[in-house]
C-alpha cells in the first residue's frame, strides 16, 4: 500500500508539473491586442469589406515540453451563421516554431504547415468582415498539440474536423481576441 501512495503522489507531483506549464503558453501579435479594434490590414477584402486581408503576425511561447506540432484557429462565434464563422485555420506547424511573419498565410508558413477550409470556401486566412451592427469578437487561437500531424487531414478538411481533431490532442491553449465590428 505503501509503494502505491508514494507512486501516486509522485505520478500527481507529474500531471502537476505538466498542468503548470500549459497555463504558462502565451500567444502575442504585433497586429492584434486583446480587447481591441482590428486594424483595416487584417480586415477582409471580400463581401463588401476593402481591408488589406493581411494575416496578423504571431508569436508563442512556453509551450509544453511534450508538444509535437501547432495549430492556428480564428473564430468569430458572434457570426450570424447559428455555429459561428472559422477565419483561418492552419495546422501541423512544426514544434520548433514559435512565430508565423504578417502575411504568411499563403505565402510563406513553416515547411510542412497546412492552411485548410475556412468558411470563406477556400483554405488561408480572411479577416473580419461582419455584418453592420455591434462588434464581433475574433479569438485567436494557438494549440500545442502532442501528435506530429493530424492524420488524413488536408487543405480541405472543414475546421470542424480540425477542431475536433485539436479536442483530442491539444496540450495547451493560448489565444487572444481581437474585435471588429461595422456601424449601421
Amino acid at each position: 500500500m505503501r509503494r502505491f501512495t508514494i507512486a501516486a503522489v509522485a505520478a500527481l507531483g507529474l500531471f502537476g508539473s505538466g498542468v503548470a506549464n500549459a497555463a504558462d503558453f502565451s500567444v502575442s501579435s504585433g497586429e492584434i491586442k486583446s480587447h481591441h479594434k482590428i486594424s483595416d490590414e487584417q480586415v477582409a477584402g471580400i463581401f463588401g469589406c476593402k481591408g488589406g486581408d493581411v494575416s496578423p503576425s504571431l508569436t508563442w511561447k512556453d509551450a509544453p515540453a511534450n508538444t509535437k506540432s501547432f495549430a492556428i484557429m480564428i473564430y468569430d462565434p458572434d457570426a450570424p451563421t447559428g455555429s459561428g464563422f472559422w477565419h483561418w485555420v492552419a495546422f501541423n506547424i512544426p514544434a520548433t516554431t514559435t512565430s508565423i511573419a504578417k502575411g504568411a498565410s499563403g505565402k510563406s508558413m513553416p515547411a510542412g504547415t497546412i492552411e485548410s477550409r475556412t468558411d470563406f470556401g477556400v483554405p488561408g486566412y480572411h479577416g473580419p468582415c461582419p455584418p453592420p451592427g455591434p462588434a464581433h469578437h475574433y479569438h485567436v487561437r494557438v494549440f500545442a498539440v502532442d501528435i506530429p500531424a493530424i492524420e488524413g487531414a488536408d487543405a480541405n478538411t472543414s475546421a470542424a474536423v480540425i477542431g475536433f481533431n485539436l479536442h483530442f490532442h491539444t496540450l495547451a491553449k493560448a489565444e487572444i481576441v481581437g474585435m471588429y465590428g461595422v456601424k449601421k
